[in-house]
């Protein structure tokens, strides 16, 4: 099956980025994918895209979770202890919105995961 251009550009992209900017992609991908929800929750498929989008950040904040609690990890260990902290509130709120969704509890979500992504992104431009 022949590829689409998108598709081609997404995965140079993938084989391209750095770390910081991988992390910051898929933080930026995991906002637009809840902020869809929110801004579409009147429509029919919203519990398949509510779903979809939640299971998609917290397999996210998982991996943070498990590569920010290896013992050599290289990032200052309160940076890393305030990351799990965050990551703790977003595994909370995820399970809140599970139990009982509203759009309203989304913005949490999508803005922690946007300004993360913006602070990588920002530390790529100091670095260069």
């Amino acid at each position: 099956m022949l590829k689409t251009g998108i598709e081609t550009y997404r995965d140079v992209q993938r084989t391209t980025l750095t770390g910081r900017e991988l992390e910051a992609s898929v933080l930026v991908k995991a906002a637009h994918l809840l902020k869809e929800c929110r801004d579409r929750w009147d429509e029919p498929d919203r519990t398949e895209r509510l779903d979809n989008a939640l299971r998609y950040n917290q397999r996210l904040w998982s991996l943070f979770q498990a590569e920010l609690s290896r013992p050599d990890h290289p990032m200052p260990k309160k940076l890393r202890e305030d990351l799990l902290s965050l990551s703790l509130f977003i595994d909370k709120r995820t399970f809140e919105i599970m139990a009982s969704p509203s759009p309203e509890k989304i913005d949490i979500l999508i803005n922690i995961n946007l300004n993360i992504a913006a602070g990588l992104s920002t530390k790529n431009t100091h670095q260069r």
